[in-house]
């Protein structure tokens, strides 16, 4: 039990740094609260709030594997090499990939209800 919960306090701390440290995850993050809050607003039912919450965790996720993928590459170089820019230009593109489909997700989900309340 002890070895489990040594292996979550580290995985604690990573959230923490990808917090404190990037940027784009405290951008992520005050994006999913307002979405939550917004979801929940509109009253969206069980499987619908599921889909948005696998969304949300998936933009969290690949903004952690970027910020774990930058910082392998600038702890092997700091030297500007193609392979490294690429590593890097790849990791972000599956953020954008990711967050690409949370806007879809969002729209498809979440736009007809907002749009109803307007009519």
């Amino acid at each position: 039990m002890l070895k489990f919960a040594r292996a979550v306090g580290w995985a604690v701390a990573g959230v923490r740094y990808a917090v404190k440290t990037q940027r784009n995850m405290k951008i992520h993050l005050v994006v999913a609260v307002l979405v939550v809050v917004i979801c929940l607003f509109l009253g969206m039912p069980p499987a619908e709030l599921a889909i948005m919450s696998l969304t949300i965790f998936l933009v969290l996720t690949a903004e952690m594997f970027n910020t774990a993928i930058e910082a392998v590459v600038d702890l092997f170089t700091l030297n500007r090499h193609p392979l490294a820019r690429a590593a890097k230009d790849v990791g972000a593109g599956a953020v954008l990939l990711t967050a690409i489909n949370a806007l879809v997700v969002a729209y498809l989900l979440i736009w007809p209800r907002l749009a109803g309340l307007f009519r």
